[in-house]
């Protein structure tokens, strides 16, 4: 069986379907991944074997762009400055991006990289004829080549909020602004064209196949050993790098955790990148110097770093909280954007963890997280989650599932049982301006 993989341009988006590629290598059949090109190093370093097809807007001009129409729409809430999608410099307002202009300008550009990303792939399944196809929900072009081929697609979900959320920004599938669809023949984009749901979120939506969450740490080994737990409770703290990418440098409160942790009886484990250990400069000294128990590991895997921690504190990102929720670990997640205040809220409706707006003050940090160690509730309820995904199919099993799937297909008139409505070579009316991107491209 070939499986053709279609992921979008941020890792952590498309991070849960490597074991599933590895399933799909283990069990013999052969694997494909159509991605961006900045995506092929990371897809290389998972093992497998990319075809850097897709064009288009990168995945942090599009976030900031859904910020700037979060913040216009009235859904932001966070004080500090948008960024200059393009430049990432600070706006005063909303209103110093003048997007019409930009628009003019760029949407020819768009124009084409949209269409030409969605076309591309078509032809690439055409001519290596998948018996199945595999996206994130961010990878449209899969479930599009999937319907013109006639194949069953699968689409796999990558946190705790999953398909059937009602918020506009943690929609399921993306808009069709190339109208993709219909130049194939296929009508409207929608729901109804997708065949399988693999949700790896705790509270699967009806209709899902729920699967397990397995952590992919992007090819990083451990950094080193860190030191067996000294007596207290252990806390680790991780950020991610999108944060100050995404939000702008004032949304790097990692110096503030720190300091609200140092006044409770607590061991601290950071996890962070090495450009924001090095911002934090004298900070790490100057907490060991007064006392405090700090240890603090560079590019660290987090699913290592969790190993003896009784609470994490993270910014809500979907791979920070579906590793610490595989790990049994009660979350404190301090969110920027709507996605990651929907991925703490819902921890806190699981009684897992809580959620606090990032800019919140040292002393409401400090309570969240003594609260996190002091009430045995979050413990318990953290473990009910790790041993309800551990419990759930493993990749080895949603395999055999989707043999089955790719069996009954081709028991039904095999794969060119779906016409192959083909491309008619147009582009009528132009690139539309409907390409608001929900806040889901920031999940990680």
């Amino acid at each position: 069986m070939r499986a053709l993989f279609v992921v979008s341009g941020w890792t952590g988006h498309w991070a849960p379907l490597v074991p599933l590629g590895w399933g799909l290598g283990a069990a013999g059949h052969e694997v494909r991944v159509v991605c961006r090109p900045d995506q092929q190093e990371a897809v290389g370093r998972a093992g497998l074997v990319a075809a850097p097809l897709l064009r288009g807007l990168d995945m942090v001009l599009q976030t900031r762009l859904a910020y700037l129409w979060q913040a216009r729409a009235g859904r932001r809430d966070c004080p500090w400055p948008l960024l200059h999608p393009v430049t990432g410099a600070e706006l005063d307002s909303p209103d110093d991006f003048d997007e019409a202009a930009w628009m003019r300008e760029e949407r020819p550009r768009i124009a084409r990289d949209v269409v030409d990303s969605h076309d591309r792939t078509v032809a690439f399944a055409r001519t290596w004829r998948p018996d199945l196809v595999v996206s994130d929900p961010m990878g449209l072009e899969g479930l599009l080549a999937a319907r013109v081929l006639g194949v069953p697609h699968a689409v796999h979900t990558w946190g705790p909020v999953g398909p059937a959320e009602d918020d506009v920004d943690l929609r399921l599938l993306p808009p069709d602004p190339a109208r993709a669809f219909p130049r194939h023949g296929l009508g409207p984009l929608g729901p109804h064209l997708l065949d399988l749901v693999l949700d790896c979120a705790p509270r699967p939506a009806e209709g899902a196949l729920a699967v397990r969450y397995v952590p992919w740490a992007g090819g990083r080994a451990p950094a080193g050993d860190l030191p067996a737990p000294g007596g207290l409770p252990r806390v680790c703290v991780v950020w991610g790098t999108s944060p100050t990418v995404m939000s702008g440098p004032r949304s790097f409160v990692l110096p503030d955790v720190l300091r609200a942790l140092a006044d409770l009886p607590v061991e601290v484990v950071l996890t962070a990148s090495a450009a924001d250990v090095e911002r934090l400069g004298r900070l790490p000294r100057a907490l060991r110097a007064a006392g405090s128990a700090l240890h603090v590991v560079q590019d660290h895997p987090l699913g290592a770093a969790l190993a003896g921690c009784d609470a994490v504190v993270h910014h809500g990102g979907a791979g920070c909280v579906m590793t610490s929720l595989v790990a049994g670990v009660p979350q404190l997640a301090l969110t920027l954007a709507p996605e990651q205040a929907a991925n703490g809220r819902r921890l806190a409706e699981l009684g897992a963890g809580l959620q606090l707006p990032a800019h919140e003050t040292a002393a409401t940090v400090r309570a969240a997280v003594a609260r996190l160690l002091d009430d045995p509730s979050f413990g318990a309820a953290a473990r009910r989650l790790r041993a309800a995904n551990a419990a759930r199919p493993a990749p080895a099993d949603v395999v055999r599932r989707l043999e089955q799937v790719v069996a009954a297909r081709r028991g039904a008139g095999g794969p060119d049982a779906r016409p192959d409505a083909g491309f008619d070579g147009g582009f009528e009316g132009g690139f539309e301006v409907g390409f608001e991107v929900g806040a889901t491209c920031a999940a990680s």
